[in-house]
Order: C-alpha cells, then structure tokens, then sequence
C-alpha cells in the first residue's frame, strides 16, 4: 500500500520542505506543518508553482496538475456569454506552453508540443487549437507520458515488421523525455493491424510499472478498425470519455466549463471585496471607524517553494540598496 500511494515520496518531499522553511514552521509547530502539507496533498493543491520532476513523480500529483491547469484556464474556453461553449479562445501550442508554466516555472516544451501533435496531427506548431482540444490531449500526453513512448516504439516496429516484444518499457522517472520521431501518418491507407497492434499494447500493460490506459477500453476502441495509425490512436485515446472518466481528472467534456464549487468561492470573494468598498472617499473617518472588521481569507499553504523564496529574498536585499542610495 505504501509503495502503491507513493507515501515514501510525499514523506521525502515534507522533510525536505521542513528544512528548507525551518524558520518560518518554527512560528507554529511541526505538528502543524505537516497536516497542513498532507492536506494539501489531499486537496490536490501540493503541486502548485513546484518544480517539473515533483509534479510528474505520481499519478496523484499528474492528476491534480491536470486539475488545476483546467480549473485555472477553463476561462480560456469561454467567449461571449457565462459558460458559452460555442464560441472560444483559439490558442497556439506556445501560448498553452506558457500557461502551463504559469502553474510550473520549468514545464518541458517537449511535452506541451507533444501534445499538440495530437491534434495537429503534423508539425505546424503555430496552428491554433480550442482549450477543449488541448486539454484532452494534453491530458493523455502528459498522465500517460511513459506509456506512450513504448506505444510509439511499438508502432514503428509493426510498421517495419520487427518483434514488438524486444520493446524496451522505460523505466526512468527522471523527467527527461525521449524526442519521439513521429510516425509518418499522413496516408490513410498506412498503419498497423489493429488486432495486432491491441496484441502488442495489451502485453505492455501486463508489464508495465506506470500509468496505462484500461486495457477493456482500449480493446474496444481498437475492435471498431482494421487498420490504425499511431496518431489516430492517441487522438482516439484522448476523446474517449471512459479513459476521462476512468482517469478522474477531468469532467466530461460537456461540462468542460462548468465548475460550481470555483464559482462559490468566486462569488464569495467578489462579495467580501465589494462589502470592503462600501465606504467611498467622501466616508468620515468615524464612520469608517464604526464598520465591522472583516477577516481576510487564509490560505491553507503557510511556505513557499524554495525557489520562490530565493527570489523575493533577492528582490528584498535589491530594493534595500535603492533605498540605501537614494539616502545617501
């Protein structure tokens, strides 16, 4: 169970920010600290502004990176009316890529153009895609990242006749990805046999230490074709709703951009912010003395990624030495 839920992992990572925050979890105790971590990692809210080798090191931590880049964005999504999902924002791949850094400064490119090639299908990076259409490929780009480096390697044995079975499955969690050579899909008559191809996809799965897709899906998805090229195959994987659903990360796609309990918390911060001005300029200062004091909303995380701290340590002792010389 252990080694299942990755306890060893988020017990190194606690200790580790124990360490590097000691000063400031010395104000309120240890005891504290680490429930307040493990209730984020609960949550789902550990990952954030973390760095690219601790978001990818579980399946949890993949999942709620998926989670919060769609509820961060789902905004992305919608044009012209609340929670319109005719009308949307069309984005480029390095326009997605920057907002996945926004979440995790360090994010691969790699990984982002990966994705698009799934629904680009070819190499024009500078094509705009819908949120919707990123996302759930990204989804299966990312979550299944190790497993689709052998289902490409797979595939290119097929095509050249070789054994799939001397596939090598990987085995490193580093965060370095392979550069993938993308199979040449462009004609529809190419591919592999699908019966085969599924052969070969259901014998990795038995193999494999990570992530894969549910082999009863894949099966079915690959019993309604003959042939099947690698490109049809990951597009098909990431607009199956039951891999979605079996996955949890995401809602299904029809209700994309709804998100019920982000529009509560919204709406009460829009209210606490309006209840905050309700005193214009021309309020006497004893009327402002009378209202009532409102407290602030607490966020649950009381560190800060090392990284982070570094930075506003950085840009503190920069503003100092201003300050010093226009003294002087």
């Amino acid at each position: 169970f252990t080694a299942q839920r990755h306890v060893l992992t988020y017990m190194e990572d606690a200790v580790s920010q124990l360490l590097e925050n000691r000063e400031d979890i010395s104000q309120y105790g240890i005891a504290r600290f680490f429930t307040e971590y493990f209730n984020s990692v609960r949550q789902g809210t550990h990952i954030l502004f973390r760095e690219f080798s601790f978001v990818q090191a579980t399946p949890h931590n993949r999942a709620s990176f998926l989670r919060t880049f769609w509820r961060c964005f789902r905004t992305v999504g919608k044009n012209g009316g609340k929670y319109s999902s005719i009308c949307c924002y069309l984005l480029t791949a390095q326009e997605y890529h920057c907002l996945l850094q926004l979440l995790c400064p360090d994010f691969p490119m790699e990984l982002t153009q990966k994705a698009a090639r799934i629904v680009l299908m070819d190499d024009a990076m500078d094509c705009l895609m819908s949120f919707s259409d990123f996302l759930f490929a990204f989804q299966i780009q990312f979550y299944y990242s190790e497993f689709l480096e052998s289902v490409a390697a797979i595939y290119q044995d097929l095509l050249a006749g070789k054994n799939p079975n001397t596939v090598i499955v990987p085995t490193s969690s580093s965060g370095q990805h392979r550069q993938r050579q993308p199979p040449n899909d462009c004609n529809p008559l190419e591919g592999v046999e699908a019966s085969l191809f599924y052969q070969c996809l259901e014998s990795l799965c038995d193999r494999s230490k990570y992530s894969c897709p549910p082999s009863a899906l894949v099966k079915e998805m690959l019993s309604s074709a003959q042939r099947m090229t690698f490109y049809g195959f990951l597009m098909a994987l990431a607009k199956d709703q039951g891999i979605n659903r079996a996955l949890g990360a995401l809602p299904d796609k029809g209700d994309l951009f709804l998100d019920p309990d982000m529009d509560q918390e919204l709406e009460k911060l829009v209210a606490q912010v309006s209840g905050l001005s309700v005193s214009g300029p021309a309020s006497s200062s004893a009327d402002t003395a009378n209202m009532p004091i409102r407290n602030s909303p607490r966020i649950n995380s009381p560190w800060k990624p090392l990284h982070h701290r570094r930075k506003m340590d950085a840009e503190s002792e920069g503003s100092n030495e201003e300050t010093d010389s226009s003294e002087n």
